[in-house]
């Protein structure tokens, strides 16, 4: 971590905040000053505007689907650590919260995969809000206990490709994968440039695996497409049934041969996904990433997505990650949560604006949402108004825009939070409920700990997005909310927001 951080305030005069606001159309809007270095970057992103403020009298239900990609935070700090711009366009802050663990229990039986926890506390940069957190923790299965793998690594070669963060670093990771298998599973390699090329096919031998990835070099054009309906091919031929079959694609995203388009990539996926072929997306390389596409396809595809910055992110996620990104253990997992008017008056949900669902989504089995692996964690985090504190928004004029509070007797529970999974094996769903109890909230202290840290990542996710709802708590606020820290990843966090902290722009103190 020294190292990379060192040279991360080497580089620290040339780092860039883009200075960024919401546009009257709800898209962002770059100051000028940073227009000139967005058009010459052909990284592309799928940008959402921040959550807006609900009124609980008029919207009292929230639902979403969960989400356990962290690409997001990887790609953010390697903008930091590279002395880039930020695009906020290019933070999801749940991805951000949701990269690091949390101390929520394990589920008492697998009957229900995963515990749900929830705590209350006060807002460190809103004094009349509060912060309701909502943790999901599935339970756990040993590499030894998980079920035969049937993967096929997905390579883009092309001449894109050739930088030392992406093909060498490609080869790196997927050996590391490599070394994390089992004699029972069985590995394939598909690679595509200017043409589509299978190098190994159902191997169960880890050395004849990794000497084909050693031996990959990257040129032509890339021949996207036809890879991937390769891959699920391969994928058919070697399934194996009541186990992990999974397409993971390596690549930096730049599809321009074949299916070009981003729809017709996600037509592919989803009419291949019910085969019971799910796909992760691991992407690589900065100037020409395509982040946009990468996660869209890895959701359809019942996978996940992450971002390899380095070497030490890719045993994370492939080697120590290796159970929970392969083996799912709850699919289509929505949350619902349904406010007490009679204590909150106004919410917003932090993160999850692309994953938003439709009140009545959450009963219908047919819609499609996010996965659980085992050992994930998901933690969403909402901002509160209690009844009777001076929300975001003004009272109304006029008596018939004002609706009336509920009756003071309703007032043992300010939230329910419901949850609706399917077993892997099940086409029905089943459900969750999980009152909020008052005294969570009149109770309500400032963040400690653990709920402290997760705070402090949802402030700088918001921070970098532009979030004026933040007011004046700044980059050294959050350091010092994360707290000190002894886990590695939570360490350069703190590190992270000073570095943002230490920039000569003053609009970031």
């Amino acid at each position: 971590m020294r190292s990379r951080l060192a040279l991360s305030l080497a580089l620290l005069p040339n780092l860039v905040i883009a200075g960024c606001g919401q546009a009257p159309d709800g898209s962002f809007a770059y100051e000028a000053a940073n227009g000139a270095a967005a058009a010459e970057n052909g990284e592309r992103y799928d940008g959402h505007p921040v959550s807006p403020i609900h009124q609980v009298a008029t919207e009292p239900v929230s639902t979403f689907a969960v989400d356990v990609d962290t690409g997001a935070y990887a790609n953010v700090r390697r903008m930091l650590l590279g002395g880039q711009t930020i695009r906020p366009d290019a933070v999801r802050t749940e991805e951000m919260i949701n990269y690091f663990r949390y101390d929520y229990p394990l589920p008492d039986d697998r009957s229900a995969p995963f515990s749900v926890t929830t705590d209350v506390a006060t807002t460190p940069w809103n004094s009349g809000t509060r912060l309701l957190r909502i943790g999901l923790r599935g339970y756990d299965v040993p590499r030894s206990q998980r079920p035969a793998a049937n993967l096929v690594f997905m390579v883009d070669v092309s001449g894109s490709m050739q930088d030392a963060d992406k093909l060498p670093l490609v080869k790196q990771a997927l050996s590391t994968l490599a070394d994390g298998l089992r004699p029972d599973d069985s590995v394939s390699i598909v690679t595509y440039a200017g043409y589509v090329e299978t190098l190994v096919e159902g191997s169960h031998d880890a050395a004849r695996v990794k000497a084909a990835l050693h031996g990959l070099d990257a040129g032509g054009s890339t021949a996207g497409a036809p890879a991937l309906e390769r891959a699920y091919d391969i994928a058919r031929a070697h399934y194996i049934r009541d186990g992990i079959n999974r397409i993971i694609m390596a690549t930096d995203g730049d599809f321009n041969v074949g299916v070009s388009d981003q729809t017709g990539l996600e037509e592919m996926v989803k009419q291949n996904r019910e085969d019971g072929i799910t796909l992760t997306t691991l992407g690589f390389g900065q100037g020409n990433y395509n982040d946009s596409m990468m996660e869209a396809v890895a959701d359809l595809g019942n996978g996940n997505h992450a971002y390899i910055d380095s070497a030490m992110e890719a045993r994370k996620v492939l080697d120590e990650e290796l159970s929970s990104t392969l083996f799912t253990i709850a699919k289509d997992v929505k949350v619902q949560v349904e406010f007490n008017p009679a204590l909150v008056s106004q919410y917003r949900l932090i993160g999850y604006e692309n994953r938003g669902l439709a009140e009545e989504d959450f009963a219908d089995d047919r819609v499609d949402a996010g996965e659980i692996g085992a050992g994930h964690q998901v933690t969403a985090l909402y901002e509160i108004v209690p009844t009777g504190e001076t929300g975001w928004t003004a009272p109304r004029k006029y008596a018939a825009n004002r609706h009336p509070i509920a009756p003071a007797g309703d007032g043992s529970e300010i939230a329910t939070v419901r949850l609706r999974y399917k077993l892997p094996e099940d086409a029905g769903s089943r459900l969750i409920e999980k009152p909020v109890p008052v005294g969570l909230l009149t109770e309500a202290t400032t963040p400690q700990r653990d709920m402290a840290f997760a705070v402090a990542v949802a402030a700088f996710g918001q921070k970098l997005r532009g979030d004026t709802r933040l007011g004046s708590f700044s980059y050294a606020d959050i350091a010092r909310l994360a707290g000190v820290q002894q886990d590695y990843w939570r360490q350069e966090f703190v590190q992270l927001a000073r570095l943002a902290d230490k920039d000569g722009d003053p609009r970031l103190r």
